[in-house]
């Protein structure tokens, strides 16, 4: 018996790419920022704040950020999905800190998340930190986005302890996690 020759169309998987934030990426890093609040935090902070001031309070403090001193002791990428940013990371090495170098912010945003974006900035910032001659990451996540919790600890993060905060307006607990970096991979 012979069968049919059948052409299946080739679809080629959507290019994920990451590339170095500018001063001029300010307001597109905090739209993306407060996107991804407004989306996570829901529940967690008051509506007033994700209703309203979060963009503006974002957008003040990234502006404020890309053209701050000190530009060399952080790094932020801006993930694209076929040339549309979908997510940014900001890690920043800390000279005085115990725990290592911060991982300030990761965020997807929500239409995203679940394809590896992620993962993609994540291990943009364990290579930056390497780079740098560190050996551990931290970060903070609110107490309360189980998601993102989740995440991290799939991805080999650790708990390590609980502080009080304060985010929009609200008292919250900000959770302290760390990830050791594997210094044979450098």
């Amino acid at each position: 018996m012979q069968f049919p020759l059948m052409t299946v169309p080739m679809q080629t998987a959507p290019a994920l790419s990451l590339r170095p934030a500018t001063v001029e990426d300010a307001a597109l890093i905090a739209s993306i920022h407060s996107t991804s609040w407004r989306a996570t935090y829901r529940g967690l902070l008051p509506d007033a704040f994700l209703d309203g001031e979060v963009t503006l309070e974002r957008a003040a403090y990234w502006a404020a950020r890309m053209s701050a001193p000190g530009g060399e002791r952080r790094m932020v990428l801006i993930a694209e999905l076929d040339g549309e940013p979908i997510g940014f990371v900001c890690v920043e090495r800390q000279p005085e800190s115990a725990w290592g170098v911060l991982l300030d912010n990761l965020h997807a945003l929500p239409a995203y998340q679940g394809m590896g974006v992620g993962k993609l900035l994540m291990r943009a910032a364990e290579d930056w930190a390497r780079a740098q001659g560190e050996a551990q990451l931290y970060l903070y996540v609110l107490e309360g986005n189980v998601p993102a919790i989740g995440f991290y600890e799939r991805q080999g993060w650790q708990f390590v302890g609980a502080e009080p905060d304060q985010m929009g307006g609200a008292d919250i607990t900000a959770l302290r996690y760390v990830y050791r970096l594997d210094r044979s991979s450098v």
